[in-house]
């Protein structure tokens, strides 16, 4: 295990000493020694030694250069020029940076630069391997892939051709399991899934109980979730029963009581995390085409996909998106919508140079070309701003900046369907009365925005911080020790820095129990001290204006109940979001973030 000691440490090996007077510099470099890591193992490109060739500088400019250049059948050289200037000032800026396909492979020979691909798992055995053939190609570019199992016969029933007996679906994902676990993406990271099962499947409780204790660490390579109606959660709440399907012919298995199975993906969750839920009436109800019905999302759940659609995603460092004033720090708008702008051009273009793994995907992407903005640093801005993330303003700041990403990215994509033509299924876009002209069927997409984050120096997606010092093991189980510097450098600033503060930050990774003023302790409360309720709300609040859905992880202590997981399923399906994941800290084996736990780094 090798055990990287973040700039920080610096400080906290001399926490007898005075304060340098470079340590607030130190604060503010672009890139954290995290991100430098993380850069040099999986994004900087190298020569067949094995040798880094490029720099970060290089990296921006070799995708900036890539991603401009899709504009040569629309646009003169100098505009082309104009174009990689901005797309490269806001990537080196760390304003805005795309999904990691596009960083590792724009301006390559692999040239896959999507992240986010759903394909179709038919019952055959044809038509189960081709898809797992299928896949393997796509993690090998490094995608992420979505399959909704519900088709597949349920596990005793007959199989025709052979008068055998059918294994089920669990069975067939676990042989994707273990492919993915063999196939290491893009030779740079593992492979990820999404398996959904509907809650009328045959042997759902099989799927739900996959990842329980005793499962031998099966289905690793998944994240989990069951397709829910809203007639099932209606039901689950009054303790009604309803059919099991066999989906063959959608005759009548046995019936099953909905509180009951509710229950059992609750005390699931609890203990390890997974199933997650997909409100898929919702995700239907809201897809912006009416053109067939969505069974699948991607691996973290922000992109509700058809089948061999695919989605490009990137994110805006909201931390970046503010201006300082006399009262403190605003929103710049006047910023936030030319980034917004030009991220969704860089998004559009990505699809134009795009080099897909299957013919398939190319068509129906190039049919609906949708794309993903989302956001990261939220819970940072908050904290520049003075806004704790577990009050009612933040909420509304959330939902502002939802809808402000939404009216100025859709109005951007007007723009280019004007210039370039609008995606060919418009006709199916229910919003064609409104606009004359759209490029991309979708927009916007909450992401988890994990390694770009790193890369970005900010807190990831929409959630709060983890910790203020926490332990993070990734990249072949390395370990960082890190703290978060906004928080240093408030102590700092008010001259409240000493030993038995630093010591029992690192230690219990909060300032819960610390002698901090109040305001302070607010401002940089953790993800387990913020109720599930508050992080719902947030989840809820973007999601109003989010075309495609919202990735969010609702954290709770170790001590939470089965009760509080059920509640808070309950609440993100009224408040329309759709889906959730929660994780209740320590209930997996490994974890890639600990908090706390940070002593005895000497």
């Amino acid at each position: 295990m090798v055990i990287i000691k973040t700039n920080f440490i610096y400080l906290y090996e001399h926490r007898n000493m005075e304060i340098p007077d470079n340590f607030l510099k130190i604060l503010n470099e672009k890139f954290s020694s995290t991100g430098v890591e993380v850069l040099k193992e999986r994004y900087l490109l190298r020569d067949k030694e094995g040798n880094i060739i490029e720099s970060p500088g290089d990296m921006f400019e070799r995708v900036a250069g890539a991603v401009a250049g899709a504009g040569e059948k629309y646009k003169s050289k100098s505009e082309i020029k104009k174009l990689a200037d901005e797309f490269y000032g806001m990537m080196s800026g760390l304003e805005f940076l795309p999904n990691s396909p596009t960083l590792m492979n724009a301006g390559t020979n692999s040239g896959q630069l999507s992240a986010c691909f759903v394909l179709p798992v038919n019952d055959s055995l044809d038509g189960i391997f081709k898809t797992l053939a299928n896949t393997a190609k796509i993690q090998q570019s490094g995608g992420g892939t979505g399959f909704n199992f519900s088709r597949l016969r349920m596990k005793g029933d007959i199989v025709k051709s052979t008068r055998g007996v059918a294994s089920g679906p669990v069975s067939f994902m676990k042989i994707y399991d273990a492919a993915t676990e063999i196939i290491k993406q893009g030779g740079k990271r593992r492979g990820a899934n999404m398996g959904i099962l509907n809650f009328n499947h045959p042997d759902i409780l099989e799927f739900i109980r996959a990842k329980q204790p005793g499962g031998k660490n099966i289905l690793k390579n998944f994240n989990t979730s069951v397709s829910v109606t809203d007639k099932f959660m209606s039901d689950a709440e009054e303790g009604k029963d309803y059919w099991l399907l066999n989906p063959g012919n959608r005759e009548k298995v046995r019936k099953v009581n909905a509180g009951k199975i509710f229950n059992e993906i609750c005390k699931s969750a609890w203990l390890t995390g997974d199933p997650g839920l997909i409100f898929i009436d919702e995700v239907n109800k809201k897809h912006p085409l009416e053109l067939g019905r969505i069974e699948a999302l991607n691996p973290c759940g922000e992109v509700p996909l058809l089948p061999y659609e695919a989605c490009n995603l990137g994110s805006i460092n909201l931390k970046k998106m503010l201006k300082e004033q006399d009262a403190g720090y605003v929103i710049d708008r006047e910023k936030f919508e030319k980034t917004i702008r030009n991220a969704v051009r860089f998004l559009d273009n990505v699809i134009d140079i795009n080099k897909f793994p299957l013919p398939e995907i190319e068509k129906f992407v190039g049919k609906n070309r949708k794309i993903g903005l989302g956001v990261m640093g939220f819970s940072e801005m908050l904290i520049k701003m003075k806004i704790p993330y577990k009050s009612r303003r933040a909420v509304k700041i959330a939902g502002e900046i939802s809808k402000f990403l939404l009216d100025t990215a859709r109005d951007e994509s007007k723009n280019i369907g004007i210039e370039k033509g609008s995606f060919p299924n418009f006709k199916f876009f229910k919003y064609k009365n409104k606009f004359s002209a759209m490029r991309n069927a979708t927009v916007l997409s909450v992401a988890p925005t994990g390694s770009i984050s790193i890369i970005a120096n900010t807190s990831s997606g929409i959630e709060p911080l983890f910790a203020i010092a926490y332990r993070r093991e990734i990249l072949n189980e390395k370990k960082f020790i890190e703290i978060n510097k906004l928080f240093l450098k408030e102590i700092i600033e008010r001259d409240l820095y000493d030993r038995e503060l630093m010591d029992r930050v690192l230690k219990e990774g909060t300032l819960k129990n610390t002698k901090l003023p109040k305001d302070i302790k607010e401002l940089f409360e953790t993800s387990l001290e913020i109720p599930a309720k508050q992080h719902i709300k947030i989840q809820a609040a973007f999601q109003e204006y989010v075309d495609n859905a919202v990735s969010k992880t609702i954290n709770f202590p170790g001590k939470a109940g089965v009760f509080e997981i059920k509640s808070a399923f309950k609440l993100a399906w009224k408040l329309k979001c759709k889906g959730i994941t929660i994780y209740r800290n320590k209930s997996k084996d490994c974890q890639v973030l600990y908090p706390g736990e940070c002593c005895g780094i000497n």
